[in-house]
């Protein structure tokens, strides 16, 4: 098997926990409330569900970056009623410059009765995430993706130490004629992985990646 140059493959921060943080200008609430979403499906979800815990505020504003940080095509934000460009958007801001992904935020608000006018509806908005992002718990998330080894009995069991070798781990394995091992390894290490894998069987194992985790 031949070196492969594999893309997104550092590591980068996601959210370990769902939380909520308030904030109030000039008598207005903002509540701002992050989870950790990793698919459109998600969001959606969590957007509902702030939605039903807040049922009677003004606005349910939201910006989200469902993949890695880093991914231009994963991201999304709502208005939800208020002028267009002063909500969504400096939340979306605030959560691309944090170098967090798969994660989504609502702000709800109680308006209070005095209105922000466009710049401070925009100030009001980031704040209220970038003040819930300093609470936010986080941890590092190493991309990996799935490998595909069919072998003999006897080279199952060094394959297998291998992987442990690589910070791999085995999800699936199938007993018939060969052993089938499903192999799911941090991006970064893959390559190293297959060469050595080919190596210690003489070429007669060769392993075959499949899609991204």
């Amino acid at each position: 098997m031949s070196a492969n140059t594999f893309v997104n493959a550092s590591p980068y921060l996601i959210p370990t926990d769902e939380i909520e943080e308030e904030t109030i200008v000039n008598r207005s609430r903002f509540i701002c409330a992050i989870k950790q979403c990793s698919d459109n499906a998600a969001v959606k979800a969590f957007i509902e569900q702030v939605r039903q815990q807040y049922p009677d505020a003004s606005h349910h504003c939201y910006a989200f970056v469902s993949s890695r940080p880093d991914d231009s095509q994963s991201y999304g934000f709502s208005d939800d009623g208020e002028p267009s460009g002063t909500a969504g958007r400096p939340m979306l801001a605030v959560l691309q410059g944090s170098q967090i992904g798969e994660v989504c935020a609502v702000v709800t608000r109680y308006f209070g009765g005095v209105k922000l006018g466009t710049g401070g509806l925009q100030r009001a908005y980031g704040n209220s995430v970038r003040q819930a992002l300093v609470v936010l718990p986080t941890k590092l998330k190493t991309p990996t993706q799935q490998v595909l080894i069919s072998c003999e009995y006897q080279q199952a069991k060094d394959i297998e130490h291998h992987v442990i070798q690589f910070n791999g781990q085995v999800i699936e394995q199938n007993y018939s004629e060969q052993v089938e091992l499903l192999i799911e390894l941090p991006i970064p290490v893959i390559t190293d992985f297959c060469q050595r894998i080919i190596e210690i069987t003489a070429g007669q194992v060769s392993p075959r990646t499949l899609k991204d985790t």
